[in-house]
């Protein structure tokens, strides 16, 4: 039913801003009411029909996710546009279509129940450019349709300040010998611009909405939980990340952390905390997402997790890549197979590079800015990318378990000797690893960053030195990246391999010039580590594409553009 009533509105509302702006489209009753009633009220029932359709079609997206404001706002303007629709048409067939839609959503309140989705004031720049834009074309369809009207020849160029000045509320420079047409363009324009002033300034002066964001409180919580079961899950630290959003367990032995993203309300890896107390979060996160209409998914859960999610939620699941985990004890370069990285990390090393591997908390505060700065410059995109596999953040007091991993270039000496240690490096920093801990005995990697100018082999240099380093530490075993659908590209190198699986692999190496796909999964497997499966977690198939586009974004592989007033900058960059 709602989205039955979606498409209908939008129908009903497409229809009303056709007959507004195309006169000729219609027999209009204005004729045998004008002699009654003054003309300034007939042209305010045509110009009152055109903004209920614009309201109508804005409406329909939100009807037909169920919400609740929007059903209020449509069984108010519906009948208003069945009275306005009977006074300009001759046949009441308009008039009867919204009026049945209207009985319709009556007798289908309980349908409409969702809460309203939390916003931003970018939703006020969007309104302004979106809406702003389908005022300038009705505002000109509108001119043009009355252009015989106009005393004189109306060229493009006064059309244009017509319908621009119109909009603000200003008399144009077109002269109409119609005074009813003079009336009808002028406001209409108006109304056209007065609904886009409204709306934006309403989304504008709201308050703003509570963003995801981890209370200290909801913090402590989940730090106690993976100091207990931190070990289930090599993700489970990124839960820690402090733009998201936490729904804890009636027990409050588990919790899922998530963030709405484009209407999806996405959680990523396995349920932190004990797994018996699992599916007790999972329902309050489906609650939650049924109440706001939000289509519930995860990213990057593993075998159980995903297990726990789709026997509890009925959700269904799709292989999505694997984890590379190399188990420290069985590691060595020693062996063929080992050759490639053998040899990168030889020579880095006789170029003079040298390597420190400690613990965030050892670093003194002036090497924790030296290496965030150099972080920072190597980024090669605006935004800090990651959501579901990094943190988010270097050198928080709160991280001191985090492992740091840095090389520095062969033209300065550093005062400790290569490997691991706790003095104060003086070298130029040429690389850096970022772990989070797995555990007690395990790291994950956050972040990987290299000076584009260094010498190749910096990255397999990193890794190799802190696996080395590793049994100091204490760990045991090391998560590298994640190769997304790193079945189809191995397969491909098989013996037997057919034309679909070639095929597949051909748009994976194409989309690698963009996602780095391919090159992730052949960097993950020179270290010959065990690939652990990961899983999406979805309700349907058709809610796939719009998961992707929520996934990119929550990445930020797709971001909104940056807008600044002043110095001031609109959209944080962590």
């Amino acid at each position: 039913m709602p989205a039955a009533a979606g498409r209908a509105a939008l129908l009903i509302g497409a229809l009303d801003i056709v007959n507004g702006v195309a006169p000729r489209f219609r027999t209009s009753r204005i004729s045998e009411i004008a002699g009654i009633l003054p003309g300034s009220v007939t042209t305010l029932a045509e110009t009152a029909s055109l903004l209920v359709g614009i309201l109508l079609i804005m409406l329909a997206h939100a009807l037909r996710r169920r919400k609740t404001r929007a059903w209020r706002a449509v069984v108010v303007l519906l009948p208003l546009g069945a009275v306005l629709e009977a006074l300009r048409w001759r046949h009441p067939l308009a008039a009867s279509v919204s009026l049945l839609l209207f009985g319709v959503l009556l007798l289908s309140r309980a349908e409409f129940y969702a809460l309203p989705d939390p916003r931003s004031r970018w939703r006020a720049l969007g309104n302004l450019v979106v809406l702003g834009a389908f005022d300038l074309v009705i505002g000109w369809v509108l001119v043009a349709a009355h252009a015989r009207d106009v005393a004189g020849r109306l060229g493009p160029g006064e059309r244009l300040r017509q319908v621009v000045l119109g909009l603000a509320g200003v008399e144009g420079p077109v002269g109409y010998a119609s005074a009813h047409a003079a009336a009808l363009v002028s406001s209409s324009l108006a109304g056209l611009g007065a609904l886009t002033a409204v709306t934006t300034i309403h989304l504008a002066l709201r308050p703003e909405r509570p963003a995801a964001a981890l209370t200290p409180g909801d913090e402590r919580r989940l730090r106690a939980m993976l100091d207990q079961w931190g070990g289930q899950d090599s993700l489970g630290y990124f839960a820690l990340r402090r733009d998201k959003s936490v729904i804890f367990s009636p027990s409050g032995k588990a919790a899922v952390t998530y963030r709405v993203v484009a209407g999806v309300m996405l959680a990523s890896g396995d349920p932190l905390g004990d797994a018996e107390a699992w599916p007790g979060a999972i329902r309050r996160f489906l609650e939650e997402a049924g109440r706001h209409a939000w289509i519930p998914a995860v990213i990057g859960c593993g075998e159980s997790g995903g297990e726990a999610w789709t026997r509890e939620g009925g959700l269904d699941a799709l292989e999505l890549g694997d984890e590379a985990v190399v188990e420290v004890a069985g590691f060595a370069l020693e062996g063929r197979a080992m050759r490639n990285v053998r040899q990168m990390v030889r020579r880095v090393e006789r170029l003079g590079y040298t390597c420190h591997v400690r613990r965030v908390g050892d670093l003194t505060e002036a090497e924790r800015d030296r290496i965030h700065a150099a972080a920072v410059s190597w980024r090669g995109t605006t935004a800090e990318r990651g959501f579901s596999m990094a943190l988010g953040r270097f050198g928080d007091p709160a991280d001191a378990g985090c492992v740091v991993v840095t090389a520095h270039g062969p033209e300065q000496a550093s005062s400790p000797a290569a490997g691991s240690g706790s003095g104060e490096t003086t070298g130029e920093i040429r690389a850096v690893l970022h772990f989070v801990p797995w555990g007690r005995d395990g790291l994950s990697l956050d972040l990987m960053r290299r000076d584009r100018r260094a010498d190749p082999g910096l990255n397999e240099f990193l890794i190799v030195k802190a696996l080395e380093a590793a049994p100091e530490l204490g760990v045991t075993r090391v998560s590298l990246n994640f190769a997304v659908f790193r079945a189809a590209l191995d397969r491909r190198e098989r013996l037997g391999a057919g034309p679909v699986s070639r095929a597949w692999r051909g748009v994976l190496v194409f989309l690698s010039r963009w996602f780095q796909i391919d090159s992730l999964y052949r960097f993950n497997a020179k270290f010959r580590p065990a690939w652990e499966p990961r899983f999406l977690v979805f309700p349907a198939s058709r809610d796939l594409p719009r998961i992707g586009v929520a996934a990119l974004m929550a990445e930020a592989f797709l971001t909104p553009p940056r807008v600044r007033f002043g110095s001031i900058p609109l959209r944080s960059r962590r």
